[in-house]
């Protein structure tokens, strides 16, 4: 941000010269026409003199004649260089108010409409995050700065829910939903938060959500794990394991929710054992997903990169929430690379590779350091999240 008001401080300084400086030329004028009046004074005054002397019979007509041609010479030698005199109807306050207000107002229409803000973000991500609280705070700013952005806002929302402020997730997931659309993964986002926001009291509209979320994809996590709870809430402990047991199938090997679905699946079972329920037995976990995906630059693009410039390489859902479901992150200097993108590297656990039937490999050059925003982009047409072939993907064109 000094940069940036340093070169500021240089285009003020210009900015300033072209109107002070013809006020410092008019006032060097100004000195001239006086001396110029002054010698025309002088001429006069000799004049007066001479006739005065003719009329007490000191000179004669001939010898007046001769003095004043004179005098005429020399008021000619005097003024002889100097500029003619200039008319302004400005006067002298005009211009030097115009030299403290201009800047002033540019100033106060760059701070209105300018970027200044996104400018000190960018900088600010390019820094890793100290604490949560740091993070929330940079995240909001960046909301605030670019409101149409859904992937911005869903990142707000998760955010908020590690901080325990439910009923501000449970908003931003909704602004959220009306800018990225009614999906799955959102919808059951936001029944998630309003949940708690409702002091964990099943509600209609939290009912209507997860409904929705689950009739668009049966295989919807939050939904699943949120229905888990709501069933074990209500002693209804059949349905619980049911949707926990489903929820299970959805999440990899050595996922850390597993261990905490595993105890309250456990949970559930002791209690309709003491019922004398039978318990049916959980179904089998499926496989995996994962894609391999060879990355590099494009000769047009090496000579405007950095070598330290950050590559974040991954997959989005073609129809999902914005949020990536793998992610690597490499240099410039790595390209070209190799990397897998799999369901173990999912950012969270509802959003990996083996929940959406098609997905979309993006490579991303930021600079900042930021994962949604960046300079140069190379992304691939949509294939399936269970294709084995090895993807070439080429970083060519600028990022939008």
């Amino acid at each position: 941000m000094i940069d940036f008001w340093l070169a500021a401080g240089l285009l003020l300084l210009i900015a300033l010269s072209f109107i002070l400086i013809p006020v410092l030329r008019a006032r060097r004028a100004q000195r001239e026409e006086d001396r110029t009046a002054l010698n025309v004074a002088l001429y006069q005054e000799r004049v007066a003199e001479l006739l005065a002397q003719r009329e007490d019979g000191v000179l004669t007509d001939a010898q007046l004649e001769t003095g004043r041609a004179e005098a005429a010479r020399e008021l000619l030698a005097d003024t002889e260089g100097a500029a003619p005199a200039r008319v302004s109807s400005l006067g002298k306050a005009v211009p030097l108010l115009a030299a403290v207000m201009v800047p002033v107002l540019g100033l106060g229409l760059y701070l209105h409409y300018g970027a200044s803000d996104k400018v000190e973000l960018t900088r600010e991500f390019s820094q890793p995050p100290q604490s949560l609280e740091e993070m929330v705070a940079r995240l909001e700013r960046a909301a605030a700065a670019q409101p149409e952005s859904a992937e911005g806002l869903y990142f707000l929302g998760r955010a908020y829910m590690a901080q325990n402020r439910p009923a501000d997730a449970a908003k931003v997931f909704e602004k959220t939903v009306a800018l990225a659309g009614r999906q799955p993964e959102l919808l059951g986002q936001w029944a998630q938060a309003q949940y708690f926001a409702d002091n964990k009291q099943w509600s209609a509209t939290t009912q209507a959500l997860t409904d929705e979320a689950l009739k668009a994809d049966p295989k919807e996590v939050t939904s699943l794990g949120l229905l888990g709870i709501a069933a074990f809430e209500a002693k209804r402990y059949q349905q619980a394991i049911g949707y926990w047991q489903r929820l299970m199938n959805e999440l990899p090997e050595g996922d850390a929710s597993r261990a905490a679905l595993e105890g309250g699946i456990e949970k559930a079972r002791e209690q309709l054992q003491a019922n004398g329920v039978q318990v049916e037995a959980a179904p089998v976990a499926k496989a995996q997903a994962s894609i391999k995906v060879s990355v590099d630059l494009a000769d047009a693009v090496k000579a405007s990169v950095l070598p330290t410039d950050s590559v974040f390489i991954f997959a989005r859902a073609v129809t999902g929430p914005p949020a990536p479901l793998a992610v690597k992150r490499v240099t410039v200097a790595d390209l070209p690379i190799t990397v897998e993108l799999a369901d173990s590297d999912a950012m969270m656990p509802q959003l990996k590779l083996s929940n959406f039937p098609e997905v979309q490999l993006v490579a991303r050059i930021s600079r900042a350091g930021q994962p949604t925003a960046g300079e140069w982009a190379g992304r691939s047409k949509p294939l399936s999240s269970s294709t084995t072939a090895l993807q070439q993907l080429t970083i060519d064109s600028p990022d939008k």
